[in-house]
């Protein structure tokens, strides 16, 4: 089983256990596409603001933006990584989108999630296998495609 680590730093985000129990639902869809993971695997999701990603990005990616969600994977130890998420960001894609607020919440942990184990988007067919493993993860938990609906052009900046 994956331990995972919720905060909430800043941003007008649900209540703390409401995250707590989604992070934990999606990680385990994640998990149950058939990813091996070392035992005592642990994540960290840090649930932030565009101002705090917008600093991350720039510092990190180059890319001075906000973004919905970065993915910080670890090479070493128990901790696979930490997956940040940015509320306004993704308040305005789920909205735009017309999409479920929790269900956009779950799609971009599990993104950043595939995004800690390797995964990319970076040509058509990794974009291709990543997309697949998502699209299986959200259905065990009754999610739409999230690939039929329309995306922003942030979705390109992950």
């Amino acid at each position: 089983m994956t331990l995972v680590d919720v905060s909430v730093a800043a941003g007008s985000w649900p209540p703390a256990e409401e995250l707590e129990l989604l992070a934990e639902r999606s990680i385990g869809a994640a998990v149950a596409t058939g990813t091996a993971l070392p035992a005592g695997s642990e994540v960290s999701i840090l649930f932030t603001d565009d101002a705090a990603i917008r600093a991350l990005n720039a510092r990190w990616r180059g890319k001075d933006m906000p973004t919905n969600v970065l993915s910080f994977p670890q090479e070493k130890g128990p901790l696979l990584g930490d997956i940040v998420l940015s509320a306004e960001t993704i308040f305005g894609e789920a909205a735009l989108a017309q999409k479920p607020l929790n269900d956009h919440i779950a799609h971009l942990i599990v993104h950043g999630f595939f995004h800690l184990l390797g995964h990319d988007h970076e040509n058509p067919d990794e974009a291709e296998r990543m997309e697949a493993l998502e699209r299986a993860a959200l259905e065990t938990m009754g999610i739409d495609d999230p690939y039929l609906a329309p995306a922003t052009d942030s979705w390109a900046t992950n």
